[in-house]
C-alpha cells in the first residue's frame, strides 16, 4: 500500500539576530540555514494496517505526511502510495485519502460546517446517496448533529477537531493520514475518536497513519510504531517494543528520545 524509499527533504531558512541594524543588514546580504527535515527515510506500510509515527517536534513527522499526500516534493528517493506518486498524481490521488492536520483546517471558516461539507461533495464527486449515508453515518459516531449548523470559526478546538475528522472521510478514503486528530479534545470526545477510527478500520479495512504526541492514542490504536528523530526512522517495530518495566509508555518514550538524543 504504502513504500518509501530513501527520501529525503531538506528547507533553506533565513536566519539573522534581532535588532533594527541586523534587519537592515539582511537587505543587501540574506544568511540561510539548511535543515535537513528528511535524510533518506524507508519503510513500507501494508493495507489496513494502523501505524503509529513518533517523534520529538521537528523530527520530521508532518514533512513525512506532506510527501505522503501529495503536499510536499521530496528532493530525492521513491514513494509509492497505492500504486501512485503522490505529488505526480495529485488529483487521482487525493480521492483516495484523507488527511487531518490538527494545526489546519480543510473548512470554510466563515460558514457552517454543512456548507463546507456540500463544498467537499463536490470537490470530490461524490454521489448524492453516498453523501447521504457517510454524513448521517459520520453525524452520528461523532456528534455532530448541531456543529453542522455553526460557522467553523464559532468551534472550540475540539469540536472542530470533530468536523475535521468527518470532512475528511466524506469520500470514503481508503488511506486516512491523522496529524495531532486529538489535540484539544475532552477525555470523553477522545475516547469517541478512537472508537470511530477503530471501526472504520475494522469494518472498512481503512489503512492509518497517526502522528500524535499523545501516547495513550498510540496505545489504544496501533500495534505497529515508527520512531524518527533529526530526519531519520531510528525504531520500527511492534508496540511492546515501546514497554519497559514496569514505567508507563510515556516514560519510556522520554527515556527513549533521550538515549537516542534526538
Amino acid at each position: 500500500m504504502i513504500q518509501m524509499e530513501d527520501i529525503s527533504k531538506s528547507y533553506k531558512v533565513a536566519k539573522r539576530n534581532g535588532g533594527f541594524k541586523e534587519a537592515c543588514r539582511t537587505l543587501f546580504r540574506r544568511e540561510y540555514e539548511t535543515i535537513r527535515a528528511l535524510d533518506h527515510i524507508s519503510f513500507t506500510i501494508k493495507d489496513g494496517e494502523m501505524v503509529g509515527y513518533i517523534g520529538p517536534n521537528g523530527a520530521g513527522k508532518s514533512s513525512t505526511i506532506k510527501i505522503l499526500s501529495g503536499i510536499l516534493t521530496p528532493d530525492s528517493g521513491t514513494c509509492l502510495v497505492d500504486g501512485r506518486i503522490p505529488w505526480k498524481d495529485r488529483v487521482n490521488h487525493v480521492r483516495h485519502i484523507g488527511v487531518v492536520f490538527g494545526q489546519r483546517t480543510q473548512l470554510w471558516w466563515d460558514v457552517p460546517v454543512a456548507d463546507s461539507y456540500e463544498l467537499l461533495k463536490d470537490i470530490y464527486s461524490i454521489s448524492k446517496d453516498t453523501y447521504r449515508h457517510n454524513l448521517e453515518e459520520l453525524t452520528e459516531l461523532l456528534n455532530l448533529g448541531e456543529l453542522l449548523k455553526t460557522p467553523a470559526r464559532q468551534l472550540s478546538l475540539g469540536q472542530r477537531m470533530r468536523c475535521e475528522i468527518g470532512a475528511s472521510l466524506l469520500h470514503e478514503p481508503k488511506i486516512l493520514f491523522l496529524d495531532e486528530p486529538t489535540i484539544g479534545l475532552d477525555a470523553v470526545s477522545k475516547l469517541a475518536v478512537r472508537e470511530f477510527i477503530l471501526r472504520q478500520n475494522r469494518e472498512h479495512g481503512t489503512t492509518v497513519i497517526l502522528t500524535t504526541h499523545d501516547m495513550q492514542d498510540i496505545e489504544a490504536l496501533t500495534n505497529r510504531v515508527i520512531l524518527i528523530g533529526k530526519g531519520r526512522v531510528l525504531m520500527d517495530g511492534g508496540l511492546d517494543q515501546l514497554h519497559r518495566g514496569g514505567a508507563n509508555i510515556d516514560e519510556t518514550v522520554a527515556e527513549l528520545y533521550r538515549s537516542y538524543d534526538i
